[in-house]
């Protein structure tokens, strides 16, 4: 059976190669009327990026705030304690809340601190914490926007990393199962769309192999780089939890909330779509392993029940196995599938074993180079962050390898967007003219409708990243990826860039354009 995974996943990548597309909907030509009627736009968000008031009503420390206090581990040596404050602005103003009502927008993607409902990451709830998200989620349902919930956007509590290493330790299903069922007794009676995890692959791979992002795990350069870890298991053992805490977190959803609560649990999973270097079946299978090594890590168990075959034949003993009972538990434990995708890289075959030459562990089990450069041409316009190249097609391309290769589930873009640099250099009538960042959505959204419109593609919702500019996890403040120019040089306030307007006249028209 995974054998046979894997060739789907060659045939649907070779497809894609032979036939290409029909020509793309024109940018220009396009609004939300054009996308099917119950289609969802909305923007996201996390607590740890926006939040700020770390120390205040009772909330604990997480691993970010460890992390971003660390020297040298932030770009800018900046931290969230403040972030965009919305802590408090929601109390003063609900200014942020009128900012998407005003643009039309129809839903919200922010997740919850687990810190403010479970300081200590178990034990007894932290009613302040409770009761402000309440009063978040009120506010938005009072203004006609709808809440999609992410359980988990990185920050796990502190005290679970001293008390038993977090995410390395089964026991971690069992707290964040007490957790995300709390969150379901409190606030599911109006959140109906829930998202256990972001970016599993992200924290898995940064936290763990790469050791640049919290907790900063990793067994490369050690000590330079990091004190303790183990970059070839220890991601693969906390890819593992987290899956099965997906799967536990979903069942208890189905048994104790579904009937009366009515409403869905899926993931968001960070997808750089690959596209082969070349058409050589070097580079078409190395293509294709790298996206189940991204990709197909993470969803393969949620869809088959297993990891991938590539992943077995490579990884070896380091990759851990499910029961019987645990693949039972884990296929079929999503009701939607969420896509965070932003950019486009090349695939090519390590011939020369380079990177598993500087590297080990799941850096580098792939056996594939993926960089967004050919014979050192980019592959499309840079935005502000290193890894950001604008390649719009790369949006249709991915949605149609979930369509062949998952049998089309239920897809929504958890996250899409791009970055202007943070420069005192730049004016703020300039930082407010983002030109490309219009056209970054314009494109991508026309290649997001082509491949539901032409190619039949189950998408059903749209979340751009992000409302405003935050704090941007090991880059700081020097990226800005906001509708709204934050200057944190005064007082946090918020102005519209051109790309709201854009935004308001795309989700306020009632012409239909095809």
């Amino acid at each position: 059976m995974g054998s046979a995974r894997g060739g789907v996943a060659m045939v649907v990548t070779a497809f894609l190669l032979a036939v290409g597309f029909p020509t793309c909907l024109s940018a220009s030509d396009i609004n939300r009327v054009s996308f099917p009627k119950d289609f969802v736009f909305g923007t996201a968000s996390s607590a740890f990026q926006y939040e700020g008031a770390v120390k205040e009503d009772g909330r604990g420390p997480s691993i970010w705030d460890t992390f971003s206090h660390t020297f040298g581990k932030i770009a800018d040596f900046s931290n969230a304690d403040v972030a965009l404050d919305q802590y408090h602005r929601y109390k003063a103003s609900l200014e942020d809340v009128q900012l998407m009502k005003d643009m039309g927008l129809d839903a919200y993607r922010f997740s919850i601190s687990w810190t403010r409902i479970f300081p200590n990451g178990t034990g007894q709830i932290n009613q302040a914490g409770v009761d402000y998200y309440n009063r978040l989620i009120d506010a938005l349902l009072a203004k006609g926007i709808e809440p999609y919930v992410t359980l988990y956007h990185w920050d796990l509590p502190q005290a679970l990393e001293d008390r038993y290493n977090g995410w390395l330790n089964p026991q971690i299903i069992k707290d964040f199962a007490t957790y995300a069922d709390t969150c379901f007794q409190h606030f599911g009676d109006r959140v109906k769309h829930w998202i256990t995890f972001n970016e599993p692959h992200t924290f898995s791979v940064h936290g763990y192999a790469s050791g640049l992002q919290a907790p900063g795990r990793c067994s490369i350069l050690r000590p330079i780089l990091c004190r303790s870890g183990n970059s070839t298991t220890e991601p693969y053992m906390v890819a593992h939890n987290v899956i099965l805490s997906h799967g536990t977190v979903a069942d208890i959803y189905k048994r104790k909330y579904k009937s009366k609560q009515r409403g869905s649990v899926g993931a968001s999973f960070d997808v750089i779509w690959y596209e082969p270097e070349t058409n050589s079946t070097e580079d078409v299978i190395a293509t294709d392993i790298a996206q189940e090594f991204q990709l197909g890590w993470f969803l393969d168990p949620f869809i088959f029940g297993d990891y991938p075959s590539s992943m077995r034949r490579r990884v070896g003993s380091r990759l851990p196995t499910f029961s019987k009972s645990e693949s039972t538990l884990i296929k079929g434990s999503l009701d939607f599938v969420g896509i965070n995708h932003y950019t486009t890289f090349y695939g090519k075959n390590d011939t020369r074993d380079l990177i598993g030459g500087l590297l080990n562990g799941s850096l580098s089990d792939s056996g594939a180079i993926t960089l967004p450069f050919k014979n050192w041409k980019p592959i499309g316009d840079r935005a502000n962050s290193i890894w950001l190249y604008i390649v719009p097609e790369g949006m249709r391309k991915l949605m149609n390898y979930i369509k062949q290769k998952y049998g089309n589930p239920p897809v929504i873009i958890t996250e899409n967007g791009m970055d202007d640099p943070n420069s005192q250099f730049i004016s703020l009538k300039d930082a407010l003219r983002d030109t490309k960042r219009i056209k970054y959505h314009h494109d991508y959204l026309a290649n997001l409708l082509a491949s539901i419109k032409q190619d039949g593609c189950n998408v059903k919702g749209y979340f751009a990243w992000s409302l405003l500019d935050n704090w941007e996890w090991t880059a700081g403040f020097t990226s800005r990826f906001g509708l709204y120019f934050v200057d944190y040089k005064d007082k946090l306030k918020r102005y519209p860039k051109d790309s709201v307007q854009w935004f308001t006249n795309f989700l306020n028209s009632t012409q239909t354009r095809l």
